[in-house]
């Protein structure tokens, strides 16, 4: 093995590249902050809900996301925490933004599922827990908020086996019920309890005291007794962590904590070091391997521009799958052929960033101005293959969106292009409507927002929307566009995306009385591809 091969190899082994995934306000950018905290790359925690006179979270970089307290589109943090290489993907946890999501999952190697102690899983987390489990991804499970009134520890234990069909493996045990935190137990080192001293507001770690299990202690903390005849329940159904069926995605490791005041959080950041899996191998759409000590080659999984008002740029996130980047490196853009010079490399930290020389599999590394690149797109040191593709969802609402001033013309369609190129939105056009009234399409209304947001915010350009009444889309040719646009009820357009053409129905009603008119019309339906 050559030496260039073993320090691949050797980096590889120190990276971490996982995901925070959860329902919306279950505390996830409170936990991703909490996580960079304990790993003492920041000194002070950020408010989840940006209350006055306190920070917003660092992974919360938007003016919108800190003004609602909110995250509507992925970050990326890379810090060191005992010696390896941390990538945490925040993603927004809110439905309407699950195609920015998804493609963060197809960037790391584990996640972090976060629940709320007092609603247990929700229907945005089922859908993310099927997503890693399409992937093959390892799932960590930290339950959030024990310090408020919840359920029983064992009920949510209970319902993670039963809805989810994975065995869940505590690692800590609360003290007390939801609402009455005493402090925790680690099954590990189960002769101890953990005790929390927390710090005003949680702006800083809370202090950790390990106390050995005594009489006194039994009374003077009264969750005590029932929390050492629940571990010895779990004992003996043997619900111990187990290396190999959580690597296979068969068991999850589970936390518990609270997110807002830090206790908690250095157990599940451990954690992460401990037993999450560092990257391997991944392979081609052909199936294909791709050797870690090989040549470079990386996904680009995500595209966001503007994060720096005052650059103006364009950044590609990319994750490095194998070999190793170097900075002013001549890639191949697969896609096109094309070469890419790579000059402006950034290793991020939220909307922080700071030039990289170097980046090894598992690192994620923002490539500046990047306008020929777009989420699935593959980058290379040559080699010409490429990775299995983003998912692209079937849009369900949708808008057509005007500039108000007539004079920003030029501004309004350069907005919208890069809003298409991202992927905030996708646009849709036709000769008859003209680039002046693109038609938005998205998953959930809360797109709009945002899209409407960042035209004003980002390009200085006032807009006005339009609903549509159209609720369902299909994917048509041709042929079908020139017997569709005799008929009522229905529009085509192009998805500025793809050049693909969608069948726009107002209702499943019209859609099925179209299809049983002219069945040989093609109406094939927009599914997500999540491999």
């Amino acid at each position: 093995m050559s030496t260039e091969s073993s320090t691949i190899l050797k980096e590889t082994r120190r990276r971490r590249t996982f995901a925070v995934i959860s329902h919306p306000d279950a505390g996830k950018s409170t936990l991703t902050e909490a996580l960079a905290l304990h790993a003492r790359v920041i000194t002070e925690a950020g408010a989840v809900h940006g209350k006055a006179g306190r920070q917003g979270v660092t992974s919360d970089w938007m003016a919108m996301e800190r003004q609602r307290g909110i995250s509507v589109t992925s970050a990326a943090l890379q810090f060191e925490y005992r010696d390896v290489v941390l990538n945490l993907l925040d993603t927004p946890g809110h439905a309407d933004f699950s195609e920015d999501t998804y493609r963060v999952l197809s960037a790391v190697d584990c996640a972090v599922m976060l629940l709320d102690a007092a609603k247990g899983l929700e229907p945005q987390t089922l859908k993310l827990f099927d997503v890693c489990r399409h992937r093959g991804l390892p799932v960590i499970t930290f339950i959030n908020k024990w310090d408020r009134p919840g359920r029983e520890a064992l009920d949510l234990l209970d319902e993670i086996e039963q809805r989810l069909g994975i065995t869940p493996t505590p690692v800590t045990w609360p003290i007390g019920i939801a609402g009455h935190f005493e402090g925790l137990i680690d099954r590990r080192d189960a002769g101890r309890v953990i005790r929390f001293s927390r710090t005003a507001g949680g702006a800083t770690a809370a202090g950790e005291e390990y106390v050995p299990i005594t009489e006194p202690l039994a009374q003077e903390l009264s969750g005590l007794g029932p929390a050492v005849e629940e571990l010895d329940l779990l004992d003996h159904v043997g619900a111990d962590h187990d290396e190999e069926t959580f690597l296979a995605g068969a068991s999850t490791p589970v936390f518990f904590g609270a997110a807002v005041s830090n206790i908690g959080v250095r157990l599940l950041l451990d954690a992460v070091v401990d037993i999450a899996p560092a990257p391997a191998s991944r392979r081609t759409s052909e199936g294909e391997a791709v050797p870690l000590d090989g040549r470079f080659s990386g996904l680009v999984f995500k595209i966001q521009a503007n994060m720096d008002p005052a650059h103006r740029d364009r950044i590609a996130f990319v994750r490095v799958c194998s070999g190793v980047f170097e900075r002013g490196m001549m890639l191949t853009h697969v896609t096109t052929g094309r070469p890419f010079a790579t000059k402006y490399a950034h290793s991020m930290f939220g909307r922080e960033r700071t030039s990289v020389e170097r980046a090894y599999p598992g690192d994620v590394v923002g490539l500046v101005n990047a306008g020929a690149l777009h989420p699935g797109d593959t980058l290379t040191d040559g080699e010409h293959f490429t990775f299995p593709p983003m998912p692209v969802f079937a849009p369900e609402y949708f808008a057509t969106v005007r500039t108000t001033d007539a004079s920003r013309s030029k501004q309004f369609r350069r907005g919208v292009a890069q809003l298409e190129a991202e992927g905030v939105v996708q646009v849709l056009t036709s000769d008859r409507r003209g680039g002046q009234a693109p038609v938005f399409g998205a998953v959930g209304p809360m797109q709009f927002e945002v899209a409407l947001h960042r035209l004003q915010n980002e390009f200085n350009v006032s807009t006005a929307l339009d609903m549509l009444p159209y609720k369902i889309a299909r994917r048509t040719d041709k042929d079908g566009q020139r017997w569709l646009d005799q008929m009522r009820g229905v529009e085509v357009l192009t998805r500025m995306r793809d050049g693909e053409l969608l069948a726009l129905f107002v209702d499943e009603y019209r859609l099925g009385s179209i299809a049983r008119e002219k069945p040989e019309v093609t109406l094939e339906p927009l599914v997500a591809q999540v491999a």
